[in-house]
């Protein structure tokens, strides 16, 4: 497969401070439609034979340099071979067009970076999970439900992307109506675009934060626009998706066959995240009638917010214990 050399800066500029416990390395690997993905390898340092892995993105939005890198670092520090990768269009993975989404080239993303690892020489083909965070958690089910190579799946603090796309947040736009307008607005857009030469960004987490901003914009603010969790290449950090970027999820539910799913999953959220509904009705679906419910479960965390999930918050609201001996059991 023919890969685009990507320009990846080899200066640590993580947003958590850099483990001696892991060796840490620059990566790349190639996704089916060809996009070459940018990914941050760690194994641990005194790793011996093949040991399970773990492919981590998001949130939706983020950098490998953000949240994913935290996750996939601590669980290298607990004795996985994990894998942090730039999703298709963004951060330094490529792509011809930048910022742009689609819910069937991500789920390949997480796909091939599964192709990576099971080639990998220090890694168990037969044991590797994946875990997405955020609007990542949603694809990461998507995933699970499509690719059988993979045996455990965590969503953390999860998104249904193409839910909130089409009903918007807490499905308050739920017609057809008002799917009707958006799809307009969206045509109407890419006539602009061509015009100008160029996409419309839609614009980040808000900056300056208004006074009367919803809770989760200010916790979305509190990530994304401090030194907390700002990076230059975030598109949440700066000018945000394409305004036609998410144009696609309008129409593709990600979620269709969860219920089918046969390997283990953990949905993990905390009961102070606006975005809980996600993964309870995710985690409702998935086990309803389903033959498979038996090695699924849902995770709620009194008092974390939606970004307490993305690095710990002041709370150190993060699972870590649980994550670990979730993947040990479902990847033995």
């Amino acid at each position: 497969m023919k890969m685009e050399e990507l320009k990846l800066t080899q200066d640590w500029d993580k947003t958590f401070p850099k483990s001696e416990q892991v060796r840490h390395s620059k990566v790349t690997f190639v996704n089916r439609y060809g996009i070459t993905l940018a990914a941050d390898l760690y194994i641990p340092r005194d790793a011996e034979g093949r040991l399970p892995a773990i492919a981590v993105s998001g949130p939706f939005g983020a950098v490998k340099e953000q949240c994913s890198g935290l996750y996939a670092q601590t669980m290298a520090q607990r004795g996985f071979v994990t894998l942090a990768f730039d999703p298709s269009f963004t951060g330094e993975s490529g792509g011809n067009v930048r910022y742009m989404a689609s819910p069937d080239i991500n789920t390949e993303d997480f796909m091939a970076a599964v192709d990576f690892l099971s080639l990998h020489e220090q890694v168990d083909p037969e044991r590797i999970g994946i875990i997405g965070i955020c609007g990542w958690g949603g694809m990461a089910l998507n995933t699970a439900a499509l690719d059988t190579r993979v045996k455990a799946t965590a969503a953390m603090t999860m998104y249904d992307m193409t839910r909130v796309n089409a009903k918007g947040y807490f499905d308050s736009e739920d017609s057809e109506e008002a799917r009707y307008a958006k799809r307009a607005a969206m045509c109407a857009q890419r006539l602009e675009d061509l015009k100008a030469g160029d996409y419309k960004l839609g614009g980040g987490v808000v900056d300056p934060l208004p006074e009367d901003a919803p809770y989760f914009v200010k916790d979305y603010y509190d990530y994304y626009k401090t030194p907390r969790g700002y990076h230059p290449r975030s598109l949440n950090s700066n000018g945000g998706w394409n305004v036609i970027g998410c144009e696609s999820f309008i129409n593709q539910p990600i979620l269709q066959y969860s219920h089918e799913i046969r390997s283990a999953v953990l949905i993990v959220h905390g009961d102070a995240a606006h975005s809980c509904y996600f993964g309870k009705d995710a985690y409702a679906n998935m086990v309803n009638g389903s033959k498979y419910a038996d090695n699924k479960e849902l995770l709620i965390i009194p008092g974390a917010s939606h970004t307490d999930l993305y690095d710990g918050g002041a709370k150190h609201a993060i699972p870590f214990d649980r994550l670990e001996s979730f993947f040990r059991t479902h990847l033995a």
